[in-house]
């Protein structure tokens, strides 16, 4: 906060918008082309020795939704990084982006593998909400050959069936388009979606692109928790919409990069059977999760079995690795120490 001496008046200082580079946390960006087809993957690698960490994004994020853990855990432990923009996102091009079958996704995830890493090093998967979804699928149909371990990051088959049915109103209930790219880190952040601004500022870009229809944003967000910050009180749900809201006729106008209306017709077999496949998955395998009330049963007895590791983290939302880049890198880097898979630094 600043003070103005000669009136009294106490001006809060004004949050930084403005987008962040994929180079301040990555080395690297390649186009992978996958041989004799149309598709070329766009992704992103830090660190040039030790096992790879392969991460898969969610549902409309992108590998940029990865930076600050992965610049987080890369001071930790010398491994590879590699993050990939899924089909439909990011700056992936693809002969048909709303394809995201299950068996269209996980054989995209092992074709670049295999481009970037033809003597197969040891790999762990590692995906968050949908791809953590596609990690186990990958990895139930052995895909990746060379694999040693499995991370899931915020997502069980039970609770994510359920909240199917409210998906369409969280999609609905956003903006539909923006007048800048500041404005939509901005709603990304008080709104709730993403609780860590720096990452906001890093991943949200990616999800965008300029809009070519004349589009409106919607008057309401969804509801969501809202983490208030010591520095400055949290404006509440409506202060985001409306400058959401707050067009100007003269700018260009941005949207979301992919309509996740038109993949509808494959939300259901992303987590349908994910329960019993990750237990039948070989190699250690890490739950980690936002919030205890995510498990089901039959994940709940092989817990207490002892048939995977898990982890509930707190003080954070569904983009976990977003909200808390320093808890999940310190659980990753548990799980890789525990599991012998990496040697710390």
């Amino acid at each position: 906060e600043q003070s103005n001496a000669g009136t009294g008046v106490v001006k809060k200082r004004r949050r930084d918008y403005s987008p962040l580079q994929w180079s301040n946390y990555f080395d690297q960006s390649k186009d992978i082309e996958i041989e004799n087809s149309q598709n070329v993957f766009r992704v992103y690698m830090l660190g040039t020795s030790g096992p790879v960490l392969y991460f898969l994004h969610g549902g409309g994020h992108s590998a940029l939704s990865w930076a600050l853990l992965a610049k987080a855990l890369i001071q930790m432990c010398k491994v590879r990084i590699v993050a990939v923009d899924l089909r439909g996102h990011g700056e992936t091009r693809s002969n048909d982006n709303y394809n995201l079958s299950t068996e269209t996704q996980i054989r995209d995830i092992a074709s670049v593998h295999k481009a970037l890493f033809s003597d197969l090093p040891p790999t762990v998967l590692i995906g968050h909400s949908m791809g953590g979804a596609l990690a186990v699928h990958t990895v139930h149909q052995g895909l990746i050959p060379s694999l040693v371990g499995l991370v899931v990051i915020d997502v069980v088959e039970g609770t994510a069936l359920d909240a199917l049915s409210a998906m369409q109103n969280v999609l609905r209930n956003r903006p539909s388009c923006f007048n800048s790219i500041e404005n939509a880190i901005e709603w990304s952040f008080r709104s709730g979606q993403i609780h860590n601004l720096e990452s906001a500022r890093v991943s949200v870009p990616a999800q965008l692109k300029i809009s070519l229809d004349n589009c409106s944003s919607t008057t309401e967000t969804n509801q969501s928790n809202t983490i208030t910050e010591e520095e400055e009180e949290e404006p509440d749900q409506k202060d985001s919409a409306r400058s959401a809201n707050n067009h100007s006729n003269d700018t260009v106008k941005y949207t979301w990069a992919i309509d996740l209306f038109k993949t509808e017709c494959y939300w259901r077999e992303w987590f349908e059977g994910l329960s019993c496949n990750f237990l039948s998955c070989p190699g250690p395998k890490l739950l980690l999760l936002a919030g205890v009330d995510r498990l089901d049963k039959n994940l709940t007895i092989a817990h207490m079995q002892g048939k995977f590791q898990m982890q509930v983290l707190s003080q954070c939302g569904h983009l976990m690795q977003e909200d808390v880049p320093d808890k999940v890198a310190n659980a990753l880097f548990s799980f890789l120490s525990r599991n012998k898979i990496i040697k710390s630094m």
